[in-house]
């Protein structure tokens, strides 16, 4: 197999990596994200667009201090009502967060994108419409409790790989592009480009 980076912090995307076997590095993007979707909040960019240059950025960024890798990089932007949401800061914003959410439909779009030598090989975005049901205060103070601050890691406030799936009627996409990975179309594309067995 040949070098290959993840350009993320994330430790649950390393996970979803590490579940299938691939052998890699973990470095963190230096960029600053807010710095970056400053101007994108000026115009019209679509969530999904702003999801794949957010990824792309870091993985560029990345694979410039890492000549001859294939890196990885990821991002996820939570679209709801004509707006995006970042994650929360606190406990208190994740509360209002969950009960903002409550009874509707938001989306999860999820960007992954393959770069090598600095130059961009391939790109991806899965939509996931995300329904979560009606949602009491009490519950959601109950659930926070229950959880406690690691779910200020998500834009959503939420892990539906774990208790955050008491949270929702339905999900679509899948449960790799919901944690922040598409992750089977990035391992066609790694066996496309012969950096895995395939």
């Amino acid at each position: 197999m040949k070098d290959l980076v993840l350009a993320s912090g994330s430790a649950h995307r390393a996970q979803l990596l590490t579940n299938v076997g691939l052998k890699f590095r973990q470095i963190s993007s230096t960029l600053d994200e807010r710095a970056i979707e400053a101007p994108l909040d000026e115009s019209d960019v679509l969530p999904e667009d702003r999801a794949e240059i957010l990824a792309e950025a870091k993985a560029v960024e990345v694979s410039e201090k890492n000549m001859g890798a294939w890196v990885i990089g990821c991002d996820q932007i939570l679209a709801f009502e004509n707006q995006v949401l970042h994650k929360p800061a606190n406990m208190e914003a994740a509360r209002r967060r969950l009960l903002l959410l409550s009874g509707k439909t938001h989306f999860l779009y999820s960007a992954v994108v393959l770069v090598h030598d600095g130059q961009t090989v391939w790109r991806h975005v899965t939509p996931c419409p995300m329904k979560m049901r009606v949602l009491t205060p009490e519950y959601v103070g109950r659930h926070l409790a229950d959880v406690g601050d690691g779910i200020l890691s998500s834009v959503g406030a939420y892990h539906t790989e774990g208790k955050g799936a008491h949270l929702f009627e339905e999900i679509g996409g899948d449960l790799f592009s919901i944690i922040g990975l598409p992750l089977l179309p990035l391992l066609q594309e790694l066996r496309s480009q012969g950096v895995i067995d395939g």
